[in-house]
């Protein structure tokens, strides 16, 4: 199975029993984000790990095996500004204050880079008079460029 198709079928699971990806995460022991990373073929499983999420989502072994492939990653970025609202807002807050987010870590941390492979990301909703608010917390492993 291809990695779109098991996205389509994960995506159709999901929908059908009405999950949320903070109650599919909690039975198979990982966090929400990761989850999706995954079910969106963004990310690999263990065996254990998809044999968790088949079972909860009632799929077949196909998935389990697609869930178990190595992705090639970053494929929604076709080299262009991107489309969708939601994730044009990342594009545009790096746009605007990514230099600015660089500069304060190398002042804290030195010449390096954050890691996204030691890396979590949690979103979380923050109660506002105003309007909830949207919290994204970002933590990855501070790597310092070797000089030689």
């Amino acid at each position: 199975m291809e990695k779109k198709a098991m996205t389509r079928a994960i995506l159709d699971a999901k929908k059908n029993k009405g999950m949320r990806w903070d109650a599919i995460a909690e039975q198979i022991g990982m966090a929400p984000v990761w989850t999706a990373s995954l079910a969106l073929g963004e990310s690999s499983a263990t065996e254990e790990i998809a044999q968790k999420l088949c079972a909860v989502l009632d799929l077949g072994d196909d998935v389990a095996d697609a869930l178990m492939v190595c992705p090639l990653k970053g494929q929604w970025m076709e080299k262009t500004v991107p489309t969708d609202p939601m994730i044009y807002r990342f594009y545009e807050i790096m746009s605007v204050y990514g230099t600015s987010v660089k500069e304060v870590v190398h002042e804290e941390f030195g010449d390096g880079i954050m890691s996204a492979i030691d890396f979590t990301l949690d979103v979380e909703r923050e109660p506002n008079p105003s309007g909830d608010r949207v919290k994204i917390v970002m933590s990855g492993k501070f790597l310092p460029y070797v000089r030689w």
